[in-house]
């Protein structure tokens, strides 16, 4: 393999492990803000008749939503993601707890794929 291949390889490795430090980092924060939202804003707001929570939180989430969109179509953009992949990311933003699983599947099978699994040694003499 010629050094320029070796390099755009380290390079196209660097860019999709920034892609996925991004993408987890926002499915956290988003993930949060709806669970936020909806465990505490929206009973807030229509147990209690306080809406100003929910008045804050929700359109902070919905921006913080669009970032994550932008992260997910770089990530899917630089795996090449199937149309499931790509709608159980996208849905993610928006279904309670969701976020938070789907960030652990998606973040176990990118390091799978890219050799960086965290499976086990094997025991010496096996």
């Amino acid at each position: 393999m010629s050094g320029a291949a070796v390099s755009g390889a380290a390079v196209s490795g660097a860019a999709v492990s920034g892609a996925l430090a991004r993408y987890q980092v926002m499915a956290v924060v988003v993930g949060i803000g709806l669970l936020v939202l909806v465990l505490v804003g929206m009973p807030l707001q229509y147990g209690a008749h306080e809406p100003a929570l929910a008045d804050i939180v929700a359109p902070v989430h919905g921006i913080l939503y669009i970032v994550y969109l932008l992260t997910v179509f770089d990530l899917a953009r630089r795996q090449h993601f199937r149309i499931g992949q790509l709608a159980a990311m996208i849905c993610a933003g928006f279904v309670p707890f969701v976020a938070f699983l789907v960030e652990q599947r998606v973040t176990r099978e990118l390091r799978r794929q890219n050799g960086h699994g965290s499976a086990p040694a094997p025991e010496p003499g096996a």
